[in-house]
């Protein structure tokens, strides 16, 4: 089956750290961007942060700058997402996706430009 599994998720307090990994399956997608995004219950989904195919653009949602960065490893066709400072509001399921369009560079955080959806891993923040 093609498209992405996340992994990683957990229960952390607040201000505690998870990483959480991003793996392709069944085709590779080193030259797509890819985008993490996540879901609380009762709210839509909501972007996070996106890196372009080859590494050089980096966007972030306001709330999670400074405390989230995103990383890639081509080689390994794998995309990471480091969480720090946790806040119980970053609680969600978060997602990821590769963007539609191959050899993009300007980064789109609307979640109907990505395909290949993982089933999502959660991510609970205790206060």
């Amino acid at each position: 089956q093609v498209g992405m599994v996340e992994s990683g998720g957990g229960l952390v307090q607040a201000g505690g750290s998870l990483r959480l990994s991003c793996a392709a399956s069944g085709r590779s997608f080193s030259f797509y961007s890819i985008g993490w995004f996540r879901q609380a219950p009762g709210k839509e989904r909501e972007f996070v942060a996106a890196i372009s195919w080859n590494g050089g653009n980096i966007d972030y949602t306001d709330s999670v700058k400074g405390r989230f960065t995103i990383s890639r490893d081509t080689a390994k066709n794998w995309v990471y997402l480091e969480m720090n400072s946790l806040k119980p509001e970053d609680t969600a399921v978060y997602y990821c996706a590769a963007e539609r369009t191959p050899f993009n560079t300007r980064l789109v955080p609307h979640d109907n430009e990505y395909d290949y959806w993982g089933q999502g891993t959660q991510v609970t923040v205790s206060s």
